[in-house]
């Protein structure tokens, strides 16, 4: 039996309707769409040293681009275990990496913010990933959906996008500080950082118009060079727009970080945030809602991109229902795991595992070959550290533009509905935390619902929540962990 047989027989494309070429193209497109991530993921979770704050991770010794190439190598390893065991055990052509959202919200919100300790934003990563393959195995899937609010699971991905774009327009230069209005708008026509993320954004969009695969990582590239093209050039000075080894006329190798895949610094840091002095920052309850966020956007986020992933593949039953969700799920529940042991944030189902969907891929030799690809660009990882932080993150605007699409599922013309997803999308972004604008929809809901007297779509486990929450924020905001302090 040749190799295309015993694929066939071990990924039933018979039973499919697929064969092995069709997977394969499958493959390299999902990876196309998504392998922007092996960029990206590394520069948010670094902290930046030009920003006043600290907003990733930061290890005394490391340069920032020694740091984001740990990280690109961790992203790639984390992306390549979960797309494998979703291949291997799950069969089905969805992919995986650390996803965009919560990478920032680890960075901002819990290490920015909160001031917690990477070390323990990684214990709350790592039991976030347990609690998943526990509720997973245990098969509780339905009573955790049922637990939450429906306006605030559509709300979520939309929130999680206006997130996404104030972070991403920030680091573009097209948003800037205002001590009068907070934000405003930036010298998109003086300041060469805005001038070439506009013209990088717009080429972007222009791509992904047109249907082009990998539009998104295209952009970021040909941003990068434009970049290099004009400080080269002599337009713009070195190390504003293009890495310091880009000279006028010239290149300084010496200004280049050595390439590094050398992850121990990372990997296993996670068990101090559990056991060492860092988790003494953090006070039981904070450390419950961080846990609770990454577990809520990752398990909804997966659910809803399985769902709609397996809808486009012509997977769901008759009930609308995808049959043996919990592999999948499970596949989840471990990249997360294993990701927050390795070094990062939560892993989670790429909704860009559709493209290949559309390209006839239904199997889990998709998925395997989206794994291998990402193995692959191991040889990458350099790239990273050398991609400028206003390319990288065009991407967070673009993809925070496709998940504003959520907003459609939400009836805006019930006020029981209109007024917790709104709380949730606009706590968000202008709180920088996304288990805040959760926790605002949470207790939205049963508050509008009552009002309403519409008491048979209140849950008892909602009423809890939300109760939970007003304590949590009166003891957050009011001054009581101070004077329990002093």
């Amino acid at each position: 039996m040749g190799i295309r047989e015993t694929l066939g027989e071990y990924f039933g494309f018979a039973e499919h309707g697929t064969n092995l070429d069709r997977e394969i193209r499958a493959g390299i497109t999902t990876f196309l769409t998504m392998s922007y991530i092996v960029v990206v993921n590394p520069s948010i979770m670094t902290d930046q040293p030009e920003t006043e704050f600290l907003d990733g991770i930061a290890i005394q010794g490391l340069s920032a681009g020694q740091i984001e190439q740990k990280l690109a190598v961790i992203t790639i390893l984390s992306a390549f275990t979960a797309t494998l065991v979703m291949a291997l055990y799950a069969n089905r052509p969805f992919a995986q990496a650390p996803g965009l959202g919560l990478n920032a919200f680890f960075a901002f919100t819990v290490v920015g913010s909160l001031g917690v300790p990477w070390q323990t934003a990684l214990a709350a990563v790592f039991v976030e990933g347990i609690i998943f393959v526990l509720l997973t195995v245990a098969g509780v899937r339905k009573y955790v959906i049922e637990a939450f609010p429906e306006p605030v699971k559509f709300a979520v991905g939309a929130g999680i996008g206006a997130f996404l774009a104030i972070i991403g327009l920030e680091a573009m230069g097209i948003v800037v500080n205002d001590p009068a209005t907070y934000i405003t708008l930036g010298g998109v026509a003086s300041d060469p950082v805005a001038i070439l993320s506009v013209v990088g954004l717009f080429f972007t969009f222009a791509l992904y118009a047109r249907g082009v695969r990998g539009s998104i990582i295209i952009g970021i590239l040909a941003t990068t060079l434009a970049g290099v093209v004009v400080t080269f050039a002599g337009l713009v000075q070195p190390g504003v727009v293009a890495s310091p080894a880009i000279q006028q006329g010239g290149f300084d190798a010496s200004a280049l970080t050595s390439p590094d895949y050398d992850i121990r610094p990372l990997a296993g840091a996670f068990v101090s945030g559990l056991v060492g002095d860092p988790a003494a920052n953090l006070d039981a309850f904070a450390f419950s809602l961080v846990v609770f966020t990454f577990f809520f956007v990752d398990f909804f986020d997966t659910a809803g991109t399985l769902t709609g992933v397996g809808q486009a593949a012509g997977f769901l039953d008759e009930n609308g229902d995808l049959p043996e969700i919990e592999k999948p799920l499970l596949s989840d529940g471990i990249g997360t795991t294993v990701g927050a042991m390795l070094g990062t944030s939560t892993v989670t189902t790429y909704i860009e595992s559709a493209t290949g969907v559309e390209e006839g891929g239904r199997t889990g030799m998709t998925a395997l070959v989206v794994a291998l690809l990402f193995l692959g660009s191991l040889v990458l990882v350099p790239l990273a550290a050398f991609i400028p932080l206003y390319a990288s993150h065009i991407a967070l605007v673009v993809v925070a533009v496709i998940m504003l699409g959520n907003l459609t599922d939400i009836q805006w013309d019930d006020v029981t509905h209109a007024a917790p997803a709104g709380m949730t999308v606009l706590i968000m972004p202008f709180t920088y935390n996304i288990g805040y604008g959760i926790a605002a929809g949470i207790i939205t809901y049963p508050i509008v619902k009552a009002a309403a007297g519409e008491f048979e779509d209140i849950r008892p486990l909602q009423v809890l929540l939300a109760a939970l929450f007003v304590i949590y924020f009166i003891v957050r905001t009011g001054g009581v962990l101070s004077a329990i302090g002093g």
